[in-house]
């Protein structure tokens, strides 16, 4: 996928969700939202799926050097991390591309941000 990377995990969903959390911990991201889809199209629809949750991540040094680059650059944030299981069990981690999304804004200073959040991102993946 274009827009974004990450892996199959060896845990299970609680587990990964845990875990995935405090590796973004490590390298400086903290969990601003986290929306249960799977529940919400329950509640909503009465519709039944795997568990499928998406967890904002941000970086709080790397947000303001990206807002006070471009101002309206929180359209963009915060970095979704997705943690779903698939049809069959397996628990999946996903992490939104940065230099794809940033890749929509036009200065200067912004592409080497993205660049370094994926590079930490990519480290959350391997760390897994």
């Amino acid at each position: 996928m274009s827009f974004g990377f990450g892996k199959e995990v060896d845990l299970s969903f609680d587990d990964a969700i845990t875990r995935v959390t405090a590796v973004l911990q490590d390298e400086g991201f903290g969990v601003l939202s986290d929306i249960d889809v799977a529940a919400k199209m329950k509640e909503k629809l009465d519709e039944d799926m795997p568990r499928y949750r998406i967890l904002g991540a941000c970086n709080p040094a790397l947000a303001f050097r990206a807002i006070s680059a471009v101002e309206d650059i929180g359209l963009l944030l915060p970095c979704n991390v997705l943690v779903r299981e698939d049809k069959q069990g397996k628990v999946h981690v996903d992490f939104m591309d940065p230099s794809s999304v940033l890749s929509l804004v036009e200065h200067p200073g912004v592409t080497p941000l993205a660049t370094e959040v994926k590079q930490k991102l990519e480290r959350v993946c391997e760390t897994l």
